[in-house]
């Protein structure tokens, strides 16, 4: 798969209806959930396609960033230097293999839904909110997963739920 030992962590908060996004923002706005995808991605390196990159518009401080796109005339304006840019998904995990820490899946759909069989662990943000959206969560096999870890925050709407792989 890559050069080395690698754990591919696939990070998302999803609506009951897994729905992750409406025209390229997020159909919410919870505070503490930002600050949890924070901490749980702080020193690693995220992996996201475009339309993801030009939503946050940005590198995120603390992190590694690869862009994946199939347009091999696309940049990221401005992040040349600090931005690497693959256009297939193997490439894009060979890149986050030499950089720090684990690579962090950030979304959108398409990406998740190629990521997801190369997938050890899934940190999930399950938001008891079912908002319109034309971005969704894919539906995983939940005999290949067991959930290890769940936070449950009523006060918040939501649960934080950490998953491995099987096997």
């Amino acid at each position: 798969m890559t050069s080395r030992t690698q754990r591919v962590v696939m990070v998302a908060a999803y609506g009951d209806n897994r729905v992750i996004g409406n025209e390229g923002a997020i159909p919410w706005r919870i505070p503490e959930d930002f600050a949890h995808f924070k901490a749980v991605t702080l020193g690693h390196t995220l992996l996201m396609g475009r339309a993801t990159w030009d939503s946050i518009g940005r590198p995120l401080p603390g992190r590694s960033t690869v862009v994946l796109t199939r347009d091999r005339d696309w940049a990221p304006a401005g992040f040349e230097d600090t931005v690497a840019v693959a256009h297939s998904l193997e490439s894009a995990l060979a890149l986050c293999a030499d950089l720090p820490g684990d690579t962090i899946i950030a979304g959108g759909t398409q990406v998740y839904v190629a990521a997801m069989p190369h997938a050890s662990h899934q940190i999930l943000t399950e938001v008891h909110q079912s908002p319109l959206g034309d971005a969704t969560y894919p539906t995983f096999a939940l005999a290949e997963w067991v959930e290890t870890r769940r936070e449950p925050r009523p006060d918040l709407g939501l649960d934080w739920v950490w998953w491995e792989r099987n096997g």
